[in-house]
Parts: C-alpha cells; sequence; structure tokens
C-alpha cells in the first residue's frame, strides 16, 4: 500500500480530509508538519475542552491509497476544492508495507464495550476468554464479532458509540432500519441484534458493502446489503447514517423522505460547532435536536410526522 501525503494549511486540512475521502481513499489522518522542531505547537487544551482550532498553523494530510487507486486521480479531485492544480512539491508519496499495516491495525484495537449491553470484538480476539458471551433473552449482551477490512467502523470512534447506544435504548422490536453509510455493518448488525426487522444497509464503496455481508453472517444476522441504486423504494422505522456533514447536507432530502410515519432519523459524524448547520438542512422535513454529545462530537436525532 501508499499513502499520498500532502502539505497544507489550518483552513485547508478539514476541506482536504473530506474530498479525500470523497475520492475514495481508505483513510485520512492529519499530523502536525512542525513536529519535532521547534515550531511544533499543542492542538489540545485542558480535558474535555474542544481545541479553540481543529488543526496546526502546518499540516501534514495523509491519505492510505487503496491498491489500484491512482494518485493523480485523487489530486484531480482535491484541485476542484482547491485555487488549482496541487503543486508539485506539495505532496508525495511512501510506501507501507502491507503487512505492517495489518499488525499496526490489529494491536490498536480490542475488544470494546459499548454501554450496557453491547460488545464489540475484532475478528482477532473472538477466542479472548474475557471477552462475555452473547445472550438470547430481551435485555442480554449483544456481542458483535466484527472484522472491519477495508471499511471504516471498528467500533472504536464516538460516533459510532453514540449511534450504538441511541439503538440500544431507543429501537422498538421489529423496527424496520437503514443503515446508510454502513462502512463495516456494525451499526446494522448491532440492529438486527437489539431485536429489528428489515435491516437495509447501504454505503457508495464495493468494498464496504462486502465487508457488511460477511460480518452479517458471521454473526448470523440477516441484511441486505448494497449500493445506493440498489436499494429499493420505501420507508423505514428508523434511518441511521454516520458520515460526515456535508454529505449528510447533502443527502438531507434522500435521508428524509426515507423516514416513515412517526419514524426516527439518527444522524452522527458531526461535530458540535457543526450541528446547527446539519440541523438546518433538515429543518424543511423535521426538527432534529442533540441527543447525546460525546469527545466533541455530537448525535441528532429528531422524527417524522406522523401524517
Amino acid at each position: 500500500m501508499r499513502e499520498l501525503v500532502m502539505n497544507c494549511s489550518e483552513a485547508e486540512a478539514e476541506s482536504l480530509s473530506d474530498a479525500m475521502l470523497g475520492a475514495g481513499v481508505l483513510a485520512v489522518s492529519v499530523e502536525d508538519a512542525d513536529s519535532d522542531t521547534s515550531r511544533e505547537t499543542p492542538l489540545y487544551g485542558e480535558p474535555g475542552l474542544e481545541p479553540s482550532v481543529q488543526a496546526w498553523r502546518n499540516n501534514r494530510v495523509v491519505a492510505l491509497l487503496p491498491d489500484g487507486l491512482d494518485p493523480r486521480q485523487v489530486l484531480e479531485e482535491l484541485a476542484q476544492h482547491t485555487d488549482g492544480p496541487v503543486a508539485e512539491e506539495d505532496w508525495f508519496l511512501r510506501d507501507v508495507p502491507d503487512e505492517d499495516w495489518v499488525r499496526l491495525t490489529q494491536s490498536q484495537f480490542g475488544p470494546i464495550r459499548v454501554g450496557e449491553r453491547i460488545w464489540i470484538v475484532p475478528s482477532w480476539h473472538a477466542a479472548d476468554p474475557g471477552v462475555p458471551a452473547a445472550g438470547r433473552q430481551a435485555g442480554d449482551i449483544v456481542r458483535i464479532e466484527l472484522d472491519p477490512g477495508l471499511a471504516f467502523g471498528t467500533g472504536s470512534h464516538p460516533t459510532t458509540h453514540l449511534c450504538l447506544e441511541w439503538l440500544a435504548g431507543n429501537l422498538p422490536a421489529g423496527a424496520t432500519v437503514l443503515d446508510y453509510g454502513c462502512g463495516s455493518g456494525i451499526l446494522a448488525i448491532a440492529a438486527a441484534r437489539l431485536g429489528g426487522g428489515r435491516i437495509d444497509a447501504v454505503d457508495i464503496d464495493e468494498q464496504a458493502v462486502q465487508a457488511t455481508r460477511d460480518n452479517a453472517a458471521n454473526n448470523g444476522v440477516e441484511l441486505h446489503a448494497c449500493l445506493p441504486d440498489d436499494l429499493g423504494p420505501g420507508r423505514f422505522d428508523v434511518v441511521v447514517a454516520n458520515i460526515l456533514s456535508n454529505p449528510l447536507k447533502v443527502l438531507a432530502p434522500m435521508l428524509a423522505n426515507r423516514v416513515g410515519p412517526g419514524g426516527a432519523l439518527v444522524l452522527s459524524g458531526v461535530l458540535e460547532r457543526q450541528a446547527r448547520e446539519v440541523a438546518a438542512a433538515y429543518e424543511p422535513w423535521l426538527a432534529l435536536e442533540v441527543w447525546q454529545a460525546r469527545d466533541g462530537w455530537v448525535c441528532l436525532h429528531g422524527r417524522a410526522h406522523r401524517g
């Protein structure tokens, strides 16, 4: 595998990260370009407080490229979000050995407990003696064994926790559920294990759709995972989308109109400072409020009118 590394300013870091994800990279991180120099600056303030800035003065945006993706294609996409073509001196490629990447990923993620009932168990920890077994009765432990593959969704991010906790506390028995932007399928699988009825999981990435199908099969869960064009008509009792604020705003008409009468819409992947503008995008259809916030992220929810 290779990483595309691009230098940028503080003002550009977030938009370039979003654009890289939209261009098909596997993951994006932002690093301080002045790290280990006299110009290095801390980003985080007191514990529990959101930083006043979201990036450093000088940044390196690092994108992990899937095999077969031409970095020039990513740069062409980025040119649409900048003042022109990316200068040659502002980016470079570096190799990431596949074996090292897999080992690093697996070492970072152990079993994760979410709330009182849910355990997310990476496939490489499935036999750990300290992880409780799943129960069969309502209210018992829900254990989800997960292999993210090349899809986002290990269960470690605060936005995933927020959505899982909403589902654990609010999903009606037998409810139909749409998980839009399903990634590894973690939310769709959780909805099924928490007593949901028909579950549809959608992602624009074919690898994510396949990861969701594989993870569902490994957990003994039946669901329909597909690309957006293959999702049939109909509305759902619960629509959940854990993606990013800009796509959520663009998708507002479609997602809102997928919520059935009296149904719930649950959105995350939204920073606290973005909550108001995301809620405003959905105002023509339903009112969204912050359900919970955690580590600078929020989960928004609202209900459609009953008719």
